[in-house]
């Protein structure tokens, strides 16, 4: 397998072109760079100036081959050569979606033009993708590249609940659909106690969410029965909670409409992953700074529309609103 090289940097063409003016070997330019040869060849082919009309002016100047190097990366960007695709790429973004979500989109749908989730944050932190701002459409609108930190929970704890050690192996696996977690959302206390429950099933990733207006649990588990009662029995067999005092009414849902409930270990909240996941998702839409006032089901419902047809690696690039409706299908369709 050929040898990687990494390309000149501009303060290296500042060097070979003083060099060269010096009538400097191209082997010892390549020495002193601690480059090959044939790059240092390279690199005065590629990138030398040329102009018929001036030909004194002919020769290499670094600010002239750095951007003549730009310019040939440039054209071997998809998202630069593809205005089309940026276009939708962008679209995309901008309704939620991450760049994950797009590329296996697109492999999904077999699109003739592709690109990797990778090609889309190589173009939002480049040269190009930097003068347009374009990382502010992307999930955590950062301006570089960082790894992911870790979140830390603060919660309450309840008693005398189901531990989830104890779900059965189907529900643990998501072998069986109608199985949900459940979480909050809340916003600054000075912007009063209203708050979300945020609620997904497992299996497809379908989302609900829905107003509270304080955090007293009774309201908020006859909300959850208000919310999931339409649904077909093995649509809402069970719910798993954190162990905040929130879900401390939690036998008014089998007593409400025959939902088990489960509950994870204390202070180990990442034990409902798929809600914790989802909540990240919402507080795109939902921050910490939003005015209760504006929080109407309809714009709840809205957000959930937006949420439920986004693509999901997980789900093969299907969306949790298609996979949703596909088990509600079978369910129906199953003979008494």
């Amino acid at each position: 397998m050929g040898r990687c090289y990494p390309h000149l940097t501009f303060e290296e063409r500042r060097k070979l072109a003083k060099w060269r003016e010096a009538k400097m070997p191209v082997p010892e330019i390549a020495d002193r760079l601690g480059r090959a040869p044939s790059t240092i060849y390279r690199e005065l082919r590629r990138n030398v100036f040329e102009d018929e009309e001036m030909p004194e002016l002919n020769g290499y100047h670094a600010l002239v081959a750095q951007k003549i190097y730009e310019e040939r990366r440039a054209v071997h960007r998809k998202l630069i050569r593809n205005p089309e695709i940026k276009a939708a790429v962008e679209d995309a973004l901008k309704n939620g979606w991450s760049p994950e979500q797009i590329a296996g989109r697109m492999r999904l749908e077999r699109h003739p033009i592709r690109v990797s989730h990778e090609t889309i944050y190589r173009f939002a932190y480049s040269k190009e993708g930097r003068a347009e701002q374009f990382h502010r459409h992307l999930p955590e609108h950062r301006r570089r590249r960082r790894p992911r930190g870790q979140r830390r929970h603060h919660r309450g704890h309840i008693f005398d609940a189901q531990s989830l050690r104890n779900r059965p192996a189907e529900v643990a696996d998501r072998a069986e659909f109608g199985h949900w977690e459940c979480d909050l959302l809340m916003f600054r206390k000075e912007n009063g106690k209203v708050n979300v429950t945020s609620l997904v099933e497992r299996v497809s990733r379908f989302t609900v969410v829905l107003r509270n207006e304080d955090r007293q649990s009774k309201p908020i588990m006859e909300a959850l029965i208000g919310g999931l009662s339409k649904l077909p029995a093995d649509a809402r067999r069970s719910i798993t909670f954190d162990r905040g005092t929130e879900f401390s009414a939690w036998p008014r849902l089998k007593d409400g409409m025959g939902t088990d409930s489960w509950f994870c270990d204390p202070q180990a909240p990442w034990q409902k992953g798929t809600v914790e996941n989802t909540n990240n998702r919402l507080r795109r839409h939902l921050p910490r700074s939003t005015d209760p006032i504006s929080l109407t089901q309809q714009r709840l419902r809205t957000i959930c529309r937006k949420l439920n047809a986004t693509p999901r690696k997980c789900l093969g690039y299907r969306t949790p609103a298609e996979v949703f409706e596909s088990r509600l299908l079978e369910i129906r369709n199953r003979p008494e």
